[in-house]
Protein backbone atom coordinates (compact mmCIF):
# COMPACT_ATOMS: atom_id res chain seq x y z
CA UNK A 1 0.00 0.00 0.00
CA UNK A 2 1.24 3.46 -1.18
CA UNK A 3 0.01 6.50 1.02
CA UNK A 4 0.80 9.66 -0.71
CA UNK A 5 -0.15 13.20 -0.57
CA UNK A 6 -3.52 14.70 -2.46
CA UNK A 7 -2.80 15.22 -6.54
CA UNK A 8 -6.23 17.15 -8.20
CA UNK A 9 -6.61 14.15 -10.36
CA UNK A 10 -7.29 12.75 -7.58
CA UNK A 11 -10.50 15.03 -6.56
CA UNK A 12 -13.69 13.17 -8.31
CA UNK A 13 -12.52 9.75 -7.31
CA UNK A 14 -12.25 11.20 -3.34
CA UNK A 15 -15.70 12.60 -3.79
CA UNK A 16 -16.93 9.29 -5.50
CA UNK A 17 -15.59 7.44 -2.19
CA UNK A 18 -16.93 9.90 -0.11
CA UNK A 19 -20.55 9.56 -1.36
CA UNK A 20 -20.04 5.72 -2.03
CA UNK A 21 -18.72 5.34 1.60
CA UNK A 22 -21.46 7.40 3.43
CA UNK A 23 -24.56 6.41 1.53
CA UNK A 24 -25.64 3.37 4.27
CA UNK A 25 -25.48 6.37 6.87
CA UNK A 26 -27.50 8.75 5.26
CA UNK A 27 -29.87 6.62 3.72
CA UNK A 28 -30.45 3.43 5.73
CA UNK A 29 -29.33 5.15 9.14
CA UNK A 30 -30.25 8.91 9.38
CA UNK A 31 -33.04 9.54 7.14
CA UNK A 32 -35.05 6.31 8.59
CA UNK A 33 -34.37 7.64 12.40
CA UNK A 34 -34.96 11.31 11.71
CA UNK A 35 -37.69 11.39 9.60
CA UNK A 36 -38.28 13.13 6.14
CA UNK A 37 -38.42 16.71 7.56
CA UNK A 38 -35.45 16.60 10.07
CA UNK A 39 -33.59 14.67 7.14
CA UNK A 40 -34.23 17.30 4.46
CA UNK A 41 -33.55 20.25 7.12
CA UNK A 42 -30.27 18.97 8.09
CA UNK A 43 -28.77 16.74 5.60
CA UNK A 44 -31.13 16.44 2.37
CA UNK A 45 -28.43 17.58 0.20
CA UNK A 46 -25.54 15.36 1.75
CA UNK A 47 -24.18 14.56 -1.54
CA UNK A 48 -24.05 18.36 -2.85
CA UNK A 49 -22.61 18.69 0.27
CA UNK A 50 -19.85 16.51 0.10
CA UNK A 51 -19.17 17.75 -3.55
CA UNK A 52 -18.25 21.09 -1.63
CA UNK A 53 -16.26 19.44 1.13
CA UNK A 54 -13.96 17.40 -0.41
CA UNK A 55 -13.05 19.98 -3.01
CA UNK A 56 -11.47 21.90 0.16
CA UNK A 57 -10.27 19.52 2.35
CA UNK A 58 -6.75 19.71 1.00
CA UNK A 59 -5.58 23.76 1.52
CA UNK A 60 -2.01 23.37 2.82
CA UNK A 61 -1.92 27.38 3.10
CA UNK A 62 -4.80 27.07 5.82
CA UNK A 63 -3.42 23.69 7.37
CA UNK A 64 -5.92 21.20 5.93
CA UNK A 65 -4.13 18.37 4.71
CA UNK A 66 -5.87 15.12 2.45
CA UNK A 67 -3.40 11.64 2.33
CA UNK A 68 -4.45 9.03 -0.05
CA UNK A 69 -3.82 5.22 0.15
CA UNK A 70 -3.19 3.73 -3.11
CA UNK A 71 -3.41 -0.27 -3.64
CA UNK A 72 -2.20 -1.04 -7.10
CA UNK A 73 -2.59 1.97 -8.40
CA UNK A 74 -6.15 2.46 -7.44
CA UNK A 75 -7.58 4.64 -5.11
CA UNK A 76 -8.07 2.29 -1.45
CA UNK A 77 -9.02 5.46 0.65
CA UNK A 78 -8.05 9.04 2.03
CA UNK A 79 -7.65 10.66 5.30
CA UNK A 80 -8.09 14.66 5.56
CA UNK A 81 -6.99 16.40 8.75
CA UNK A 82 -6.42 19.39 9.62
CA UNK A 83 -4.01 21.86 12.43
CA UNK A 84 -4.09 24.44 14.54
CA UNK A 85 -0.30 25.42 15.45
CA UNK A 86 -1.61 28.41 17.96
CA UNK A 87 -3.71 25.25 19.76
CA UNK A 88 -0.88 22.33 18.91
CA UNK A 89 -4.15 20.05 18.28
CA UNK A 90 -5.32 18.71 15.01
CA UNK A 91 -8.62 17.25 13.73
CA UNK A 92 -9.82 14.11 11.52
CA UNK A 93 -12.14 15.57 9.03
CA UNK A 94 -12.58 12.56 7.32
CA UNK A 95 -11.41 8.49 6.99
CA UNK A 96 -13.19 7.07 4.31
CA UNK A 97 -11.74 3.28 2.73
CA UNK A 98 -13.22 1.99 -0.18
CA UNK A 99 -15.32 -1.88 0.70
CA UNK A 100 -13.11 -3.50 -1.09
CA UNK A 101 -9.77 -2.66 1.58
CA UNK A 102 -12.22 -2.52 4.79
CA UNK A 103 -10.91 -4.45 7.29
CA UNK A 104 -7.41 -4.66 5.62
CA UNK A 105 -5.32 -2.15 7.45
CA UNK A 106 -5.93 1.40 4.81
CA UNK A 107 -7.99 2.87 7.94
CA UNK A 108 -4.83 2.18 10.17
CA UNK A 109 -2.21 3.07 7.72
CA UNK A 110 -4.21 6.31 6.97
CA UNK A 111 -4.94 7.51 10.23
CA UNK A 112 -0.83 6.33 11.56
CA UNK A 113 -0.06 8.60 8.27
CA UNK A 114 -1.77 11.67 9.28
CA UNK A 115 -1.24 11.17 13.27
CA UNK A 116 2.87 11.59 12.09
CA UNK A 117 2.33 14.38 10.09
CA UNK A 118 0.44 15.60 12.35
CA UNK A 119 3.18 15.37 14.84
CA UNK A 120 5.74 17.04 12.40
CA UNK A 121 3.37 20.28 12.35
CA UNK A 122 3.66 20.63 16.31
CA UNK A 123 -0.22 18.80 17.04
CA UNK A 124 0.73 16.91 20.56
CA UNK A 125 -3.44 16.20 20.08
CA UNK A 126 -5.55 14.75 17.51
CA UNK A 127 -9.65 15.27 17.55
CA UNK A 128 -11.44 12.28 15.69
CA UNK A 129 -15.44 11.79 15.56
CA UNK A 130 -17.97 9.57 14.23
CA UNK A 131 -21.25 8.12 14.81
CA UNK A 132 -22.76 5.80 17.76
CA UNK A 133 -24.87 4.02 15.38
CA UNK A 134 -24.56 0.60 14.17
CA UNK A 135 -23.08 1.87 11.21
CA UNK A 136 -20.07 3.47 12.17
CA UNK A 137 -19.36 0.68 14.85
CA UNK A 138 -16.09 0.18 12.55
CA UNK A 139 -14.75 3.37 12.99
CA UNK A 140 -15.23 3.32 16.70
CA UNK A 141 -13.19 -0.35 16.46
CA UNK A 142 -10.73 1.40 14.34
CA UNK A 143 -10.18 4.53 16.46
CA UNK A 144 -10.53 2.65 19.83
CA UNK A 145 -7.69 0.48 18.37
CA UNK A 146 -5.26 3.50 18.11
CA UNK A 147 -5.81 4.61 21.46
CA UNK A 148 -7.94 7.11 21.00
CA UNK A 149 -9.92 7.80 24.16
CA UNK A 150 -13.76 8.36 23.69
CA UNK A 151 -16.31 10.65 24.97
CA UNK A 152 -19.97 10.06 24.81
CA UNK A 153 -21.68 12.93 23.05
CA UNK A 154 -25.83 12.58 22.51
CA UNK A 155 -27.04 14.67 19.59
CA UNK A 156 -31.08 14.79 19.67
CA UNK A 157 -33.32 16.37 16.34
CA UNK A 158 -37.14 17.26 17.04
CA UNK A 159 -38.97 18.54 14.44
CA UNK A 160 -41.10 21.86 15.08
Amino acid sequence: MLIRSFAQRDLARLIELTIETFQPFYEGVFRPSTGEAIFANRHGSWRDDYQKQVAELHDPGRHRYVAVAEVSGVIAGYAAWSVDPARRSSSVEILAVTAAHRRDGAGTALCEHAFGEMRKLGAEVVEIGTGGDPFHAPARALYESLGCVQIPVSVYFRQL
